[in-house]
């Protein structure tokens, strides 16, 4: 089992997990999951055990890219994952403390404070659930509380076809795309054209962002990776600096010879 004090979970945390795990005097569970997600959670056999989370208040360093070069700044795109990464694990810690299997519903912000331009809380939330089979396991291969964003739903949906969550994986990009030189600005006024470099930069920056969250998956062992999305963000850099932002759910099959059930037809009665 991972120590959360050494991982950085707070005694008050510690605490907290204390009243929440299963068996204990008054126990009860938080969640963040909507009573429908909550309601498929149990309907696919898992037990919410309480609502956990991690946080990471990280000074995101400078650094300056060529004015008329397409780069990544690569001192931004590990601060931006390590961050993360610390509030993932801290909240896995709080998990493992629990006993859980799993963590759905998780969540992944980040919040720039006025303690400096430079300065943002990363924080990950999510809610820690139990399974009722114990036959099998949930855990992922290196014996951590599997991590899914799926919501209810998605998640009752992914089990009943055979699957289970490993992990959430993720990649980040910060990149500088180059400004464009007078001549070039004034060269395609007016007209409709490609802006070849800018095209260029996107792609590439968009595409280290997927390879980094693919190779996460794969060393998760996993199948593949389901609900992935790409966001861009500006957050304190300036318009010619942002960063992309890959994250998804990996999945592997719950046994070799499961077969996905043919959807149902539901006839609404509303008119």
């Amino acid at each position: 089992m991972t120590d959360p004090v050494a991982q950085g979970v707070p005694a008050d945390a510690m605490t907290r997990l204390a009243e929440l795990r299963p068996g204990a005097p008054g126990g009860l569970f938080t969640s963040d999951l909507s009573v429908n997600e909550f309601l498929l959670v149990r309907e696919a056999g898992f037990r919410p055990l309480g609502l956990v989370l991690g946080s990471s208040i990280y000074h995101v360093g400078i650094q300056v890219g060529r004015w008329s070069k397409n780069m990544e700044l690569d001192q931004l795109s590990g601060a931006m994952y390590h961050a993360r990464e610390l509030a993932m694990t801290r909240m896995e810690a709080e998990a493992d403390q629990l006993g859980a299997d799993g963590i759905v519903g998780v969540r992944l912000r980040v919040e720039f404070r006025d303690f400096g331009s430079d300065i943002a809380e990363f924080i990950a939330i999510g809610t820690a659930v139990k399974a009722d089979d114990t036959s099998q396991n949930w855990r992922n291969n290196k014996n951590q509380p599997f991590t899914s964003d799926l919501n209810g739903q998605d998640f009752w949906t992914l089990i009943q076809a055979g699957y289970a969550p490993l992990g959430m994986v993720m990649g980040t990009c910060v990149y500088h795309v180059a400004h464009r030189r007078l001549g070039s600005v004034l060269g395609s006024m007016g007209q409709n054209v490609e802006i070849p470099e800018f095209t260029q930069a996107l792609y590439d920056a968009r595409e280290l962002a997927m390879t980094r969250m693919q190779a996460e998956a794969q060393a998760l062992h996993a199948e593949g990776i389901v609900g992935v999305y790409l966001d861009q963000f500006h957050h304190q850099w300036g318009g010619h600096t942002m960063e992309f932002f890959a994250i998804g759910t990996a999945v592997r099959p719950l046994r070799a010879d499961h077969v996905i059930a043919k959807p149902q037809m539901v006839l609404g009665l509303d008119r």
